[in-house]
């Protein structure tokens, strides 16, 4: 099968989606569509012109969700691989030995979660970054050659989606924006950088175990507050 005759097939799966549910084709429609064509379990969309890609726009169950909502907190994970390096990042058995040293924490996280096998991809063009299409199993094994194929056909149409002036959601900051709030109102309060104050929100969501946009939502309710003082708790519920 050539490139194009590829192409026109999964954008044939995506239009299908759209239709569906009586829209425009979009870039979420790519991860309702990836997932049957390309036999994973669960796929998400991050967007984001910068390495992070942290603005979460579709996922297609809950273990997508934390999945992203993972990556996001601890730093480490495919997802940010794949957007910093701008390659695909195929895990395809988080129990193996290498992934277990690449992300010593996300991967045991991402597992307990209920994935087995995940794989990113950046979408790129030139030197604009757009975001990252995630994909997970629940059980171990690698991509097929042909499926891979299509994963990639699948990453390319979601970049090209995204960057269109017609495709953008309305929720495209939304998953972020407490989130940048609640950082901006730590540089304030603890008076520290932008990089320091992500840290710090980053540190209190894994001590914790909480997501990090609910840390985010309390410190901008102003139910939760941060300590400068590195000798002190994290922070504490007001």
């Amino acid at each position: 099968m050539t490139y194009i005759e590829r192409r026109g097939r999964v954008w044939g799966l995506i239009a299908g989606q759209a239709a569906a549910r009586g829209g425009w084709a979009s870039a979420a429609d790519v991860c309702a569509a990836v997932v049957p064509a390309v036999e994973v379990t669960g796929a998400w969309l991050s967007a984001g012109l910068d390495a992070q890609a942290g603005h979460l726009l579709q996922v297609t169950d809950e273990v997508a969700r934390q999945l992203a909502d993972l990556q996001l907190t601890l730093g480490e994970g495919p997802l940010l691989d794949a957007s910093g390096s701008s390659g695909p990042v195929l895990a395809s058995d988080l129990a193996d030995g290498e992934w277990e040293v690449r992300w010593p924490v996300f991967g045991p996280a991402a597992s307990q979660a209920g994935a087995a096998a995940v794989f990113a991809f950046p979408l790129v063009v030139g030197a604009i970054r757009a975001g990252v299409l995630g994909l997970y199993r629940d059980r171990p094994g690698p991509l097929s050659d042909f499926q891979l194929g299509d994963a990639l056909v699948f990453a390319d149409t979601a970049t090209l989606l995204l960057l269109d002036g017609h495709d953008r959601p309305a929720d495209l900051g939304t998953y972020r924006a407490e989130i940048d709030q609640a950082t901006g109102m730590l540089t304030e309060q603890l008076d520290v950088s932008i990089t320091d104050a992500f840290v710090r929100l980053r540190a209190y969501a894994y001590a914790n175990d909480i997501q990090l946009a609910d840390v985010a939502r309390d410190i901008v309710a102003r139910r939760l507050r941060l300590f400068p003082d590195p000798d002190l708790p994290l922070g504490e519920k007001t």
